[in-house]
């Protein structure tokens, strides 16, 4: 072993002893990503199977990230495409009560006409009845105030079409920039997973199996880091009622496989799944992880309990659902299916309750 690989040694035992050491706090701090190994050694110029797996796990981040971005967009897609059926419906509701409007103007038009159009002192003339005059004032007077209401009414209901028209223009323009925006993710994506299959591809089998066993230990690592760390006061706490139907859609996934913007039944990528186990349970949460963690209650880790989401990475880029003992169940990346793994197998950035 050479000085820079002695070196290299040395300050990962330091390292492994300082996370090991270091104090709990109230609310435990992420916790860092497995660091690089030094075991792997390659030819110069090319690269070891330690910066192979490195590459493929940024690739994949990177996609599930873009995969936040398409689902969220396609969520506003969705609920602008229902706004524009309601002022769809607004404005055809708001057009018939223009032409009804219209037809009763018309039609009183069409009595004044038959009338001679004749105000009622001139009726009083021709006519000499006094009694037949007073009752062409109170008609005119009834009329002048229907009309005037009438009118009153035509012109709200001419206020209101505009303003309908108004917001379904808005919204079918957000509509097409969230369908860009969706254009825009799915680019990223598939770019991504591209790439990240594309090293996989290049290797060699028996170095495909040494890179799944190089994941799984880094994986093993972090968790019993984590676990040792006592970021986790207690294990075993129990699931609140709406928690455990969450917990049992969720565990019922298990050996399907990850697709980005799945969610469901035959597929799932990690938001979908924990969002429609949610809503399995009766209790609808935001699709993605990014907006769970944005719009859900946040619990200290020390005090999760099973059906809890978990959201990791410092862009809330991922989210697995707490099944106590320590795991989660997640759909972790394209390749992958739905599994149970170590809750603090990957960068923790924090937790939330949905039925808080």
């Amino acid at each position: 072993m050479n000085r820079r690989h002695c070196a290299s040694a040395a300050i990962t035992l330091v390292c492994a002893l300082a996370v090991l050491t270091a104090p709990v706090q109230a609310m435990a701090a992420p916790i860092p990503e497995p660091a690089p190994s030094a075991t792997a050694s390659a030819a110069p110029g090319k690269k070891t199977l330690e910066q192979v797996r490195e590459e493929i796990d940024t690739l994949y981040r990177k996609a599930g990230a873009a995969t936040d971005a398409y689902n969220l967009a396609e969520e506003e897609s969705k609920k602008q495409s229902a706004e524009i059926v309601k002022l769809t419906k607004a404005i055809a509701d708001g057009q018939a009560r223009i032409a009804e409007l219209k037809d009763r103007a018309g039609a009183q038009a069409r009595e004044q006409y038959r009338n001679g159009g004749l105000p009622p002192g001139a009726q009083l003339v021709l006519s000499g009845d006094p009694d037949l005059f007073m009752d062409g004032i109170n008609q005119a007077r009834q009329g002048q105030q229907a009309t005037k209401g009438m009118l009153t009414e035509l012109e709200q209901a001419q206020e209101d079409l505009e303003t309908y028209t108004q917001d379904a223009s808005l919204n079918w323009k957000k509509v097409e920039a969230s369908r860009v925006k969706q254009a825009k993710a799915k680019k990223s994506i598939n770019a991504q997973i591209k790439a990240a299959e594309k090293l996989e591809s290049e290797l060699a089998e028996e170095e495909r199996a040494r890179l799944l066993k190089m994941e799984q230990d880094a994986a093993s690592t972090a968790q019993a880091a984590w676990l040792s760390s006592g970021a986790l006061k207690d294990i075993n706490r129990e699931a609140s009622a709406a928690g455990r139907k969450a917990l049992a859609f969720a565990t019922a996934q298990i050996g399907k496989p990850y697709v980005w913007g799945a969610e469901g039944p035959a597929s799932y990528d990690c938001s979908g799944l924990t969002s429609q186990a949610w809503a399995a349970a009766k209790n609808p949460i935001p699709r993605t992880s990014q907006e769970q963690w944005r719009q859900l209650p946040h619990i200290p880790i020390q005090d999760m309990r099973p059906g809890d989401l978990i959201i990791y990475h410092s862009d809330a880029s991922h989210v697995g659902m707490y099944v106590g003992d320590g795991s989660i169940v997640h759909a972790p990346r394209p390749g992958r299916q739905v599994t149970l793994t170590g809750a603090g197998s990957m960068q923790i950035l924090g937790v939330v309750r949905p039925d808080k």
